[in-house]
């Protein structure tokens, strides 16, 4: 561990290089290869890599195909789960967790473009203007956070996103002119993906069926999870599975897709605001 990386609880405060590293000694111990461990957990060996130089965040998938392929008992389940708690609010790790495990994700942005698909630029120009007060160091480690929850979108079997952004959330210039053409490239290269859906909800629609940001997770039939509504107000979050509150926040999505642009129209949206930022 260099000088530069503290611990806490006797942990490295980088837990991204942390589950890496350990990875790495656990393959040099079995005298596995990177490519046996991709095969051996189901996933793609640029996945591994990126796992294991410390660049992504590991699924929960992965960690449990680590521990068969290692046989380690729940060690680097363990350690995963330990590693995506810190730093977050305590208020928003059940979320995470149940975010992890979703077959969909339905979200509404009325103002700003959700986490998993913010860019590092557009993240830590976020958190400066909600964290004046923190160090270089902690903007740092708390964009690393959010870009982990990218890893969601990355695994075999990831889950259907479905995003609407109000047109607002691609008119507020956060971090500058550039920026936001970096973030908007972004968001048009995840809207073609065949797993992520984006609607712009334009200006023109009216009034919106809901004017706060919420998501609504759904998942598989043997899961035996059902489905929830996160909500978040100054800096609070909650998760709802309340029947009642989930069937009003599914309708209101419902009729919010209906007053959206087609996904084809949002691509040229999202097209022409690339355009307008590169003026």
């Amino acid at each position: 561990m260099s000088a530069q990386s503290p611990q806490r609880d006797g942990e490295p405060a980088n837990g991204l290089e942390w589950f890496g590293r350990e990875i790495e000694a656990a393959l040099i111990h079995k005298g596995a290869t990177q490519r046996e461990l991709a095969d051996a957990t189901g996933y793609k060996e640029p996945y591994v890599s990126k796992v294991k130089n410390g660049k992504a965040l590991a699924s929960p998938q992965f960690a449990d195909g680590c521990d068969r392929f290692f046989t380690t008992s729940g060690y680097f389940a363990r350690m995963l789960t330990r590693i995506a708690q810190h730093g977050h609010p305590e208020w928003f790790v059940p979320y995470l967790r149940l975010e992890e495990k979703a077959a969909q994700v339905l979200d509404f942005s009325p103002f700003l473009i959700m986490g998993i698909l913010q860019t590092p630029e557009y993240a830590e120009a976020l958190f400066r203007a909600a964290h004046p007060r923190d160090t270089d160091d902690m903007i740092k480690e708390k964009v690393g956070l959010r870009l982990q929850r990218h890893g969601v979108l990355e695994r075999p079997e990831p889950p259907l996103l479905w995003v609407i952004l109000d047109e607002s959330c691609l008119r507020r210039e956060v971090g500058g002119r550039a920026v936001m053409r970096g973030q908007v490239e972004h968001l048009l290269r995840e809207a073609q993906t065949p797993n992520i859906t984006v609607q712009v909800l334009p200006f023109d629609s009216g009034a919106p069926p809901a004017a706060e940001a919420f998501t609504l997770l759904t998942f598989g039939d043997d899961d035996g999870q059902a489905a929830v509504l996160y909500s978040e107000a100054q800096g609070l979050g909650r998760v709802v599975d309340s029947a009642g509150v989930v069937a009003t926040g599914t309708e209101r999505y419902a009729r919010l897709r209906a007053d959206a642009l087609s996904p084809e129209k949002s691509l040229r949206a999202l097209r022409e605001a690339i355009k307008e930022f590169a003026r």
